[in-house]
Formats: C-alpha cells, structure tokens, sequence
C-alpha cells in the first residue's frame, strides 16, 4: 500500500475538522433560532413589551417599604468614592441604607468609603472579619449579618436588598423600579445592565472594552426575556438587581450555616436567582424604556485590557458554566433544564470556536498546497455542502440580530461595529474558556476559591452631578468616556 503523502493528511484533517465545527456549529445555531422564535413570537402576540415610564415621575415615586443596598469592595479605592456620590445623588430616599463591604487589609478602600459617610449618614461601613481576599458571597454575608444587626437594634425591618458592584453607575429611576415590583409580589427582580461604549485613545482598548455591548443588548434584551416568559428561574447579574428581605430570610434558614450566599461560590449572583425560582419564589426580569428615550437599566465600564477582560470573562465561564453545573444541578421543568443547557455550553463553544480558527489555518496551508502540487480540491460531499450552506444562513441571521439589538440601544453605527467586532469577541471566548477550565481543574485539586475580580483603574464619570431648578438632580444616563485614560 502506497504511503499516504502529508497533502493528503492535510486535507483529510481539513475535512474532519469541517465535519465536527459545521455539526456543532449548526446545533448551537438551532439553539439561538429557538430562541429567537419564542421572542418574535411572544412579541408578535403581545405576550412581551417593554412599557415607557416617566422618569420623572419614578424619581418622585416614595419607597414602599426600606431599602438596602449591598456593595462588596476589594481594592476599589479608585472608584468607589465616585459610586457612592453617584448613588446618594441618584436616590434621596432617606429611608434608603447602603452597607459597603471592606476588608481590614484594604485601607485605602475603608478611607475612601469612610469619606462618603462622613458627608451622608445613610452610607454603613462594614469590615470583614477575615482578610482579603475572600469571595463576593462571603463578603456579601458580612453584609447581611450587618443588616440583620441594625433591624435588631432600630427594631424595624428592610423590604428588599439590592445588590451593586462598586463601579456601578446606578440609573436615578432604578430604586422606585425594582422596589414597586418588590412590592407588587415579586422576591427578585432583576432590570438590564448596559454597558457603556468607550471611546479612548486607544482603538484596540475601545474594541475590546465595547464588545459586551453587544452581548448584553442580545442577552438582556433578548434571552433573559424568553426566559421570564417562559416561566424559567432569572439568574441574577449581581448588579442592578433586588431582592425581597422576607426571601433572604428564607435563603439564609434553608443553608447549614445559616448565610443566605455561598461562600465558595464564583457566581454568588447567577445563583441567587435560581435558588429562590426552586423555592418557589417569584422571579421577575424587568425592562421598560424611560421616556427620555433611554433604557433604565445600570450602567458600567467593563475592563478595556486583554488581561483584564479575559479574567472576567472566565470568572463567568467557571461559576456559571462548570461551577455552576455542581452547585445548582439540572432541576426544574425542561423550559429551566434548556436554559440552564445554554448557560453551560460556554467551554464547548469555546472549544468548538478554536476548531473553527484551526480549520481556517488548515485550509489555507491547503490552498497552498494545492497550487504548488497543481492538484484540484476534491469536491465536498452533498451532506458536507448542505451543512455549510445553513451554517452560512445562520450566521447570516445571528449577525442581523446582533446588529439589531446592539442598533436599538446604541444606535446603527455601533450595530455595525458589533458585528465587525465578532473575531476580537471570539477569541476573547477562547482565551476565557481555556483559563476556566485550568481554573476548575484547580479547584477540583483542592485549590482555594477567591475573588478573582477585575481592576478598575478609574471611575468613567465626574461625580458631581450639576443641580437644576426645584432641588432636583441632574444626572447622566449614558457617559462620555472621551476623555478617559487608556
């Protein structure tokens, strides 16, 4: 038997490597049209709308009922000086209490929160007892043990917990939002995330901190949608989200040690949401335009390194994708089982990714082969052809959409740098899925679990906001970042 010769083997591997990324590809691209029938289905019938609300009249809308805000912080003396100032100008409410979580080994931090309360009693500073860094859960605990200290000395009791990042900028009609929903019934209520476009001086920086526009303007304004709709959990984004006090109650009796979050957990905040759907809570995705125009939803940068953005990204991959497939297991009815499938197939697409950057590489080492040894590409099976042609008509959709939301929030031009953006987010996937997976592997060794947070060098917006007429607060919905440093 005559040896096959390496140009062979090359194209071999190149088919084989069509095969297994046009299958995968094409059943992840049958995921996504699922989804995207159910929304313009639901839509087409009513079923889903998004209502606008004066944001004048939520600014002036008096609380139902007290309201905490939670805000762990590890090594964020940077920003949150300018959060908290942001938040008290944003809520007035003085039945309104924010609990900032510090560690006794971040000084820094501890001052610049102390600052904030020396100039608004309604900021409480709490220190952890352990070191830092813990995990956000146990520092959120901290937190909760802090709240249930002051209802037993004040002899009153919250409505519902609210929960922010310390680089937050929190949207001024946000609080009556979530704390009417609260009060009509709901036990976690969770409003969009909208991260903010950059525009730096650095190209790179501005693509890569930009790419979750996109992604957030599908999934929050596509995918979390379906699955309120569906009746299935709504996992919490850990920021611009509440929920009910009398819930946390119940939360923290059902655990051994009696703290409402895991402390081992890397997605305290995914979790949240899910556990109090499978105890029977009632978990509500809220999202309503205001009538300025703009989504009430909470703003943020996100990291405009490479570093920076894949240690965040697999943060996500390994709490929600692998953690969580140990911590939260796959019950509920199949419209949770599907969504919680979805949530978990990050390292796989991210798998499935690389082989298609291979298969790229592949081919064009084979097109080269081809015209030096002057021989002719064998044609594709019918099968193999068929399976292109979907994967191209998918893809064609999945960008029409992507364009379409991203357009809607951020406008044509930043629709169209999504798509362009799509090699840059995919890689970033890639780079993320791997270091999960290391990550898990770890963790599996009896490696630690700690906060892997991501760095904020600067606060994006001034935090003095300029007063109007009447007392009233003027604040920025959506900031400029021209003039913030690389």
């Amino acid at each position: 038997m005559a040896p096959i010769d390496p140009w062979h083997w090359l194209a071999l591997c190149q088919h084989e490597l069509l095969l297994f990324a046009g299958v995968f590809f094409l059943i992840g691209a049958l995921d996504d049209l699922c989804v995207d029938a159910l929304f313009l289905g639901l839509k087409a019938r009513g079923r889903i709308t998004t209502p606008r609300r004066e944001r004048a009249a939520l600014m002036q809308q008096p609380l139902a009922g007290a309201a905490a805000v939670f805000i762990p912080a590890w090594s964020e003396a940077e920003v949150i000086g300018d959060t908290l100032a942001r938040l008290l100008a944003a809520w007035p409410q003085r039945d309104l209490r924010v609990y900032v979580g510090c560690y006794p080994n971040d000084p820094a931090t501890i001052a610049a929160v102390m600052g904030a309360a020396r100039h608004d009693e309604r900021v409480r500073l709490v220190i952890n007892a352990s070191a830092g860094p813990t995990t956000k859960a146990d520092c959120l605990n901290r937190l909760y043990a802090a709240l249930c200290a002051d209802e037993q000395r004040l002899g009153g009791a919250f409505a519902m917990v609210v929960f922010h990042d310390a680089e937050d900028m929190v949207d001024p009609a946000a609080l009556a939002l979530l704390d009417e929903t609260i009060a009509a019934g709901a036990d976690f209520v969770q409003l969009p995330v909208e991260p903010v476009v950059q525009r730096t001086r650095s190209w790179f920086g501005n693509q890569l901190g930009s790419h979750n526009c996109e992604e957030f303007a599908e999934a929050h304004g596509q995918a979390l949608v379906v699955r309120a709709a569906l009746g299935a959990a709504v996992p919490g984004a850990g920021v611009g989200c509440a929920a009910a006090r009398a819930m946390l109650h119940r939360l923290a009796a059902h655990q051994p040690d009696g703290r409402p979050f895991a402390a081992a957990s890397l997605t305290e905040d995914y979790e949240l949401g899910l556990l109090i759907g499978e105890m029977g809570g009632t978990c509500r995705f809220v999202r309503a335009w205001g009538d300025d125009g703009t989504l009430i939803a909470t703003r943020a940068a996100f990291p405009a390194r490479l570093d920076h953005v894949v240690r965040q990204k697999a943060r996500w991959v390994h709490g929600i994708a692998l953690q969580g497939w140990d911590r939260t297991g796959w019950g509920g009815n199949l419209a949770e089982r599907w969504m919680r499938a979805r949530d978990r197939r990050g390292p796989f697409a991210s798998l499935v990714l690389l082989t298609g950057y291979v298969l790229i590489v592949v081919s064009a080492l084979a097109g080269i082969a081809m015209l030096v040894t002057a021989q002719e590409q064998a044609p594709l099976p019918p099968l193999l052809k068929a399976l292109l042609i979907a994967n191209l008509a998918a893809f064609l959709w999945r960008m029409g959409m992507r364009f379409g939301f991203t357009a809607r929030i951020y406008g044509w031009r930043e629709g169209a740098r999504a798509v362009l953006r799509l090699p840059l987010a995919n890689v970033v996937a890639i780079m993320a899925g791997r270091r999960a997976i290391m990550a898990y592997i770890a963790a599996l060794r009896g490696g630690a679990v700690i906060w892997d947070k991501t760095p904020h060098p600067r606060h994006p917006v001034a935090p003095t906001p300029a007063p109007q007429q009447g007392g009233q607060t003027k604040l920025s919905s959506v900031p400029d970042f021209s003039s913030v440093p690389d």
